[in-house]
């Protein structure tokens, strides 16, 4: 099975599909308690047609070990995604993310930004607020005690099934509702990224439209008319998938289509 050693860790990682050399390979992020192959169905459906795609296991998740004393954050998960594209020897990459995977993504923009070629970010706030006030709370209610209470879940049948050491779901558990506690702003970073960015929300999200339209704003968009030849449009875009939440909206059918036409 492929691993790159990165970061002190081994990070499982799979490829799809080809491109020409003129195409940037495309990497998906999955989102939190997931896996690479979560994007099975959107591969499916042609998301990775005529590219090469890259599918990652984040720290923790899926086939890829743990790292022993090192907590969970998208910023650190952002260093690895960049260490695994050095490491193949890719100049730059598009790259897509969900929730979790967003998060990692713009931080990968953030912080790396010569490494990315343009961004998609599926339903992720630019900042901790930026959810709604009932998810903040679930996000605060977790704890490593709900471990064993979420072993009725397809997220521990996944865990169970790829994880390298299914018993460390408690500590797995943790990390991440550690991290989703945690408070951030990223509102001033990600207004200086300059690599275009597609924000993907769903109309029934987690996040508040109120912030879907803030966020918009960061890159750009929604400042002025562009002008009846478009030459004022932003480089970046915003797509609002009618009849999804947060927890459906990658299975939409009108998500791959809206993605291709933005890669």
């Amino acid at each position: 099975m492929p691993y790159a050693e990165v970061n002190g860790m081994s990070l499982y990682f799979e490829e799809h599909g080809a491109s020409e050399d003129t195409v940037p390979p495309l990497v998906l992020l999955h989102g939190g308690f997931g896996a690479g192959e979560m994007f099975q169905p959107l591969l499916a459906a042609g998301l990775g047609e005529g590219r090469r795609v890259i599918t990652v296991d984040l720290q923790a998740h899926g086939r890829t070990p743990d790292v022993v004393g090192r907590p969970m954050s998208m910023e650190a998960m952002a260093d690895d995604v960049a260490g695994l594209v050095k490491e193949l020897g890719l100049p730059a990459v598009d790259v897509l993310g969900y929730s979790l995977g967003a998060g990692t993504a713009a931080r990968l923009a953030v912080q790396h930004p010569d490494l990315v070629h343009r961004v998609v970010l599926v339903s992720m706030p630019a900042r901790r607020e930026g959810w709604f006030p009932g998810v903040r709370a679930q996000m605060d209610a977790m704890h490593e005690g709900a471990a064993d209470a979420l072993k009725q879940s397809p997220m521990y049948e996944l865990y169970e099934r790829l994880a390298p050491r299914p018993e460390d779901w408690p500590v797995f558990v943790d990390k991440v509702a550690s991290m989703n506690r945690r408070d951030y702003d990223w509102t001033e970073e990600l207004s200086a990224v300059t690599a275009p960015v597609l924000l993907v929300f769903a109309d029934a999200d987690g996040i508040s439209p109120v912030h879907m339209v803030e966020f918009y704003g960061l890159l750009g968009g929604g400042h002025r008319d562009p002008g009846w030849d478009g030459a004022d449009r932003p480089a970046s875009r915003l797509a609002v998938i009618p009849g999804a939440t947060h927890y459906d909206l990658m299975f939409s059918p009108l998500l791959v289509p809206v993605v291709r036409s933005f890669l």
